[in-house]
């Protein structure tokens, strides 16, 4: 990568822009002319590949990047299906701590390897900047008290030691690598409001410095909420990070473009979150999967920046790659509010306009697909139990909570919605009462059971340690978290969030003592617009004290339930929910007692939290009495867009960004006083259960290897639609009984101190243990188990045993492995270790329906065969029981340095074609390395 400009410049692009008395470099995009180009091509270009052209303008090398990627961009043609290949080189790469520990482990492993093959082991370094931002570790296990902050950040640096320790070697040891420490903010967040820069700058090394769009990728999927503020960037696997930077263009098809117009504005009770949840519908609805969304149009210039972020953000539940705004006075706007330099915010409007990036409301780019939204239109929504795009308009959340409750209940039972054995196990005085909502006497009788019929129902009576008793039933609000990048970001929602929760406190209302209240926000910028507005002890009262800066809930960091809840739940079975304001809430991800989750606005979390039920109408039912007795409706505690407006405008200062960000990387005084080892490699610690050196290099040889085709294959999972990287990839609690407990107790480390799959990224004999383990997969291969579990097919018997148990009796007979897949598989966060662990338990091939595009890109980049099954074909069209023995040929193909369209699979009699889908020349020198980190060590040994 060129850290300045272009060895060639073909067009004659580069010039100078002059801003405030200061002369930048900068390649202009209207040099691109000619050459069979129409009139006004460039012009008219989608705001996303203007970007991307300027890219390859300032790149162009004539090998890599040559004049005919660069008119071919410029001459795209909206309607055709993406073929051209294009080399795209990010500014910046940007880090969480759960993929990024992977990304430094990796980079110090392959320190050594350098070194071990004769090279200079500093060669092995960032050659773009790197930002990380801890913000994954931090688990909400303290909560409703004001201790809760400083407890849960205590309990996460005895938990992760050995990991900061770690970062702040690697924060040390490697140039243009920055680390946020904890208990600061969401990464996600903290880009937007601090190290996004919308125009970059860098020096050339000869005086000069060059002005250009700030691109990015990160290693998590919901790096698109930077798309907020006209930033092009998206997430990707940690592999891709790494090797981005190492100096790696990421390979890419110029993509479709999908033009989201929007007109009109939010009508009153309507949310950014309900905006959001609709437009994941809809282009979930449409097809979106591996296309770029822009959004245009009037409607643009009317919303505000953190509406956009947030939209942004959601982009991987579309299914997008980008859900992109254009740079536009609100940007400007934002910048400045969030403490960007005056001489900065000069350069984004003179550097926007010049190149023609500058938003026009009126203007119509070619784009290959259109879909357009009347914001009016937007009603108040959730999405869930499982699935980000299944929105649930709130005004019909209580007959889809009852629909969905037949899928995780056994309905063959009792259907009157009343049990009598419950009712005749307590007195008349303990009979059902909403009075006082349980909270303040110390034995009132409250209930979570429904007041009508109409679904299923398994009351259990909870008593909890300090006296209160209440009736715990299937739909029971148990976690109700203000929690995720998402919306934390979002001024609007939180104030709305804390405006519900002031109005329903003046009311005499309190939640539910059954539900689990947190408060996670992005920032502690919003900490301080809170206290400004005076709203915190409101929300305090209601239990939603601060637990962390992080992602806690969103990511299954919501520790464990009240503990009385909890058994109530195991004992009886119970489905209860988690109500969240997050961006994720597929099966098994947020708790593992929870099976039911939805997607909501902060103030409606605030709502549910007083509920305590989702078997209501929040329209309808009340939410509890007033200290009069009289009923309290949601409309009672409302705020309108007036209130909320009135609060933003007088409680959020520029001042607050300024002085919050002022020493970001400095950390707190633990983290300044973590002891950290020095030296240019990693010293690894041979007792280390958190960090330890990966095999992906061991006995690697200078020069790759031919590819061989692969014979005598079994099937280690045959799976069903919508196999998310959550499914396959390890996150949330180790469970004691799992591989990866047993390993950690065999390794000394006590039950309570297992910490989660993601804070022990680092360690891949723990993670090889709990790929496939997610307690929600279900195996065909072994039916009637669900989690972790598989056949022995080498067995005579063929017993259940543990996927990873499987695949060590698989690799010790040096039988290769297969997985076999429906529809989207691998959706879902950009989890790197879900290809790393398939990769380590033996895989090397997957065949599936279709793919979510980072899991593919991720499979090739550990050296895994990603295989589509013929079109309309599956495995059980064709007959495939997951038992057969496999064989792959025209694999070899590679080796003449083209890619196979097709390779012959053959099965035990069934036989087929299936599609290869390595998609660039770039991917194919991956795959021939046996991975995309072996490919970039040879290449930097040779240079």
């Amino acid at each position: 990568m060129s850290k300045a400009g272009s060895s060639q410049d073909s067009f004659g692009a580069k010039g100078t822009l002059d801003v405030d008395g200061k002369s930048y470099e900068i390649y202009r995009l209207d040099a691109v002319a000619g050459e069979g180009l129409p009139e006004g091509a460039v012009d008219s270009l989608p705001y996303s590949l203007k970007v991307l052209l300027e890219n390859l303008l300032r790149t162009e090398d004539g090998a890599n990047i040559t004049a005919d990627d660069i008119l071919a961009l410029a001459g795209w043609d909206a309607d055709a299906e993406p073929s051209k290949e294009i080399q795209f080189t990010p500014a910046r790469v940007i880090m969480q701590d759960f993929t990024g520990v992977p990304c430094v482990v990796d980079l110090a492993t392959m320190r050594e390897a350098m070194s071990e093959l004769g090279g200079d082991a500093t060669r092995i370094n960032p050659l773009a900047p790197a930002e990380m931002v801890i913000d994954h570790s931090v688990i909400a296990d303290v909560f409703g008290t004001p201790a809760a902050f400083e407890r849960n950040v205590e309990i996460e640096y005895e938990r992760n030691k050995e990991r900061y320790q770690f970062l702040r070697w690697g924060q040390g040891a490697f140039d243009d690598f920055k680390v946020v420490p904890p208990g600061t903010g969401i990464v996600h967040q903290v880009n937007i409001e601090h190290l996004a820069r919308t125009v970059f700058t860098r020096d050339s090394g000869d005086g000069t410095t060059v002005a250009y769009p700030d691109t990015c990728v990160g290693t998590d999927s919901h790096t698109t909420m930077v798309n907020g503020i006209g930033v092009v960037g998206w997430g990707v696997g940690g592999i891709e990070a790494e090797a981005a930077m190492l100096g790696q263009p990421v390979s890419m098809l110029i993509p479709r473009v999908v033009g989201f117009k929007l007109n009109g504005d939010l009508p009153e009770g309507a949310t950014a979150t309900d905006l959001v949840l609709t437009i994941t519908e809809m282009l979930r609805k449409h097809g979106v999967v591996g296309k770029f969304v822009e959004f245009y149009g009037p409607g643009v210039s009317a919303l505000p920046l953190a509406n956009r972020a947030t939209i942004g953000n959601m982009s991987p539940e579309f299914g997008s790659t980008i859900a992109v705004f254009p740079i536009d006075e609100e940007t400007t706007k934002y910048l400045e509010l969030t403490g960007r330099s005056e001489e900065q915010l000069k350069l984004v409007e003179a550097y926007a306009k010049e190149q023609g990036l500058w938003h026009d409301p009126t203007a119509e780019p070619r784009f290959s697909e259109k879909l357009e939204l009347d914001l009016a239109t937007v009603v108040p929504s959730l999405a869930g139990p499982k699935r980000p795009q299944d929105r649930v308009s709130l005004s019909e959340a209580k007959t889809s909570f009852r629909g969905a409750l037949a899928d995780y209940v056994d309905t063959s039972g009792d259907q009157d919605g009343y049990d009598e054995t419950v009712a005749e196990s307590f007195p008349a005085s303990d009979a059902p009462s909403h009075e006082g909502n349980g909270s303040e006497a110390p034995h009132d009788y409250v209930s979570a059971a429904p007041s009508d019929g109409g679904r299923p129902s398994n009351p259990a009576l909870v008593t909890l340690a300090d006296g209160r008793k209440f009736e715990l039933d299937h739909g029971a609000v148990a976690i109700a978290a203000i929690t995720s990048c998402t919306n934390t970001s979002n001024p609007s929602v939180m104030i709305g969030a804390a405006l519900v929760a002031k109005k329903a406190v003046e009311k005499g209302l309190t939640t539910k003592p059954w539900v689990k209240t947190t408060l996670a926000p992005g920032s502690k910028v919003v900490s301080d617009y809170y206290e400004r507005a005076g709203l915190t002890p409101y929300l305090d009262k209601l239990g939603f004290n601060l637990v962390g800066y992080g992602c806690t809930t969103c990511i299954g960091n919501s520790g464990p339930l009240i503990p009385e809840v909890s058994q109530a739940v195991n004992d009886n079975d119970l489905s209860v929910v988690s109500v969240l304001s997050g961006n994720r809430n597929f099966e098994g991800r947020i708790n593992p007692d929870v099976k039911m989750n939805y997607l909501a606005s902060p103030p409606l979390v605030v709502a549910y939290a007083l509920a305590g039920s989702m078997d209501l109408d929040l329209y309808a039912d009340p939410l509890g009495q007033d200290t009069d007795g009289n009923d309290v409706f949601m409309k009672d505690i409302w705020p309108t867009a007036a209130e909320v407006e009135e609060v933003i405008a007088h409680a959020i200062t520029s001042d607050m960004f300024t002085d919050d960000y002022a020493d970001v990387f400095a950390g707190d005084e633990r983290w300044q006083n973590l002891e950290t080892p020095s030296g240019d490699t990693f010293a690894w610690d041979s007792e280390s259960t958190y960090v330890r050196k990966p095999p992906y290099f061991d006995g690697m040889p200078e020069e790759p290897g031919p590819v061989v085709d692969i014979e005598g294959a079994r099937v280690l999972a045959k799976l069903g639609d919508s196999v998310t990287t959550d499914h396959i990839s390890p996150a949330g609690a180790i469970k004691k009984d799992s591989p990866a407990g047993k390993y950690l107790a065999e390794h000394g480390v006590s039950n309570r101190d297992f910490n989660s799959y993601g804070s022990r990224r680092g360690n891949h004999e723990v993670m090889i243990r709990g790929t496939f383990a997610n307690i929600r997969l279900r195996n065909q291969l072994a039916p009637g188990t669900e989690g972790g579990f598989t056949v022995d097919l080498t067995a005579e018997d063929k017993p259940v045993t543990t996927i990873f148990e499987a695949s060590e009796k698989y690799l010790a007979a040096g039988t290769p492995l297969v997985i076999l897949a429906g529809k989207e598989y691998g959706s879902g966060s950009s989890r790197d270790w879900a290809a790393k662990g398939t990769a380590l338990l033996g895989v090397k091939a997957v065949i599936a329906e279709s793919y979510e595009r980072i899991h593919r890109s991720n499979l090739i980049g550990m050296g895994v065969l990603p295989l589509q099954y013929p079109a309309g074909q599956s495995a059980e069209s064709l007959g495939l029981t997951g038992e057969e023995t496999f064989s792959f040929t025209g694999v070899t193909a590679l080796n003449d340095g083209t890619i196979p369209k097709t390779v012959h699979v053959s099965a035990d009699g069934v036989e087929f074609d299936a599609v290869v889908r390595i998609d660039t020349p770039g991917e194919a020198d991956y795959y021939r390395h046996g991975g995309i980190m072996q490919y970039v060590l040879r290449n930097l040994l040779k240079a």
